[in-house]
């Protein structure tokens, strides 16, 4: 089966807690704090690899989690971090964001790599709070929640040429017989319902890949049929391989056929109409394709059009046209739309980027003060509010961070509800 976009979540580790504890030895009557810190969870990444060609597997499991980091120990012994998720995609992958549907990356060179969700940082040890007027903290940190995502990853073919044209014109016997492709193959009146891929070879050395696109009709470019479903895998393409039923078995004219199925390309992307197409007339071997041949050579090649005559059950003219469309390839630029301007330019791995302590909103809704930020937000996620020293110790930093004379300036009074994150307090006045 040939999946090309699917929807996936992905959850970071979560960082591990940082340790409350003291020095307990022989003739040290009073040890200080050694509580280390927690270890950062894992990342999740998604990275290229080329033998994949499907993103079947995502089908099948929906949910991705790394692991979390450990809690830290006593002796100042920190935790480990947790170890990162990656995760492999097929080259032509396209990475969207699904809740703002943002392009979060276009992935198609081997070995790419994107943080997708970054983990938690690990909670700090009480021996990090200890100061000069604060000599022994009974308070640590909670490890910070890893990142959660919700994502959709779609697939583009990367082929060198695409083969377009109208349901049972022969796409997949063509394909079949210059390449190891095996599709299936009948006379149906509707279309094939995933792309088949083949490589093509026309040397010791030298090859393409083919992409047999699922036979368009017209107004596939709005969703008519399979349509915009499959022309997407057009976009990676440098050749396009337009093969026409030049018999009008199908009771079509293949002219007709042509220029509706090229208005589909354009209205899709206006670039593919630049792109350079070759027309392989097929069923030569049908008595009416010959008699239909010369009008249609004629009217194509005034366009500008190569016409190569073919018949891709018994194989004339196949060599021809295989050679013609190898010509074009070696000669064609790369039309790969990818965000990545330098196919050499490593991927940017870019994470969550936390917002300066001073971006901060407030919402009175409901009679409740919502504190939005996500640096606050994330701060108060590793808060243990259970710990009366470490409360007073957050309360103190909304203080420095400004945000309770921002509550004061919204009119906020003692008992009021203050709401961070997935945390709620009453909000009272030293």
């Amino acid at each position: 089966m040939f999946v090309d976009e699917v929807a996936i979540e992905v959850e970071a580790g979560s960082g591990g807690d940082g340790v409350t504890s003291f020095r307990r030895e022989k003739f040290v009557p009073e040890g200080g704090p050694d509580g280390g810190d927690g270890g950062p969870g894992g990342d999740v990444i998604l990275t290229v690899d080329k033998g994949l060609n499907t993103l079947l597997e995502f089908r099948e499991q929906k949910i991705y989690k790394a692991e979390d980091g450990e809690n830290g120990q006593e002796k100042n012994k920190h935790g480990s971090g947790g170890d990162d998720l990656i995760i492999e995609v097929p080259p032509g992958t396209v990475v969207y964001d699904k809740q703002t549907d943002e392009v979060m990356a276009d992935m198609t060179a081997e070995g790419d790599k994107l943080i997708v969700a970054e983990g938690g940082r690990g909670g700090r040890g009480n021996a990090r709070f200890k100061s000069s007027t604060r000599q022994a903290p009974k308070f640590s940190e909670n490890g910070e929640p890893g990142e959660k995502k919700e994502l959709k990853l779609e697939l583009k073919l990367l082929a060198d040429v695409g083969l377009v044209g109208f349901p049972n014109v022969g796409k997949s016997t063509l394909i079949s017989s210059v390449s190891a492709a095996k599709p299936e193959i009948g006379n149906y009146h509707f279309t094939t319902v995933e792309p088949n891929l083949g490589v093509v070879k026309t040397g010791d050395y030298s090859s393409f890949v083919m992409a047999d696109i699922p036979g368009l009709i017209e107004g596939a470019h709005s969703g008519v049929g399979l349509g915009d479903d499959f022309l997407r895998h057009l976009e990676r393409t440098k050749v396009i391989l337009h093969v026409l039923d030049v018999s009008g078995f199908e009771g079509r004219d293949p002219i007709e056929d042509f220029a509706v199925i090229n208005e589909e390309l354009e209205k899709f992307n206006p670039q593919l109409s630049q792109r350079p197409q070759i027309v392989a007339a097929n069923k030569m071997d049908l008595t009416a394709a010959k008699e239909n041949i010369d009008r249609v050579k004629e009217e194509l090649e005034d366009q500008g059009y190569e016409v190569f005559p073919i018949s891709a059950v018994t194989g004339q003219g196949v060599d021809e046209l295989i050679q013609a469309v190898d010509k074009l390839v070696q000669t064609s630029e790369e039309t790969i739309e990818s965000e990545i301007e330098d196919d050499d330019k490593e991927v940017v791995i870019k994470g969550p980027q936390p917002a300066g302590e001073e971006d901060f909103e407030i919402i009175k809704r409901n009679g409740r003060y919502i504190v939005q930020g996500e640096e606050i937000e994330r701060k108060v996620a590793m808060v243990d509010l259970t710990n009366e020293e470490s409360a007073y110790h957050f309360a103190r930093r909304l203080q420095e961070m400004g945000i309770e004379d921002a509550l004061k300036a919204h009119g906020i009074n003692d008992g009021d509800t203050v709401k961070i994150g997935e945390i709620e307090f009453e909000y009272f006045a030293e």
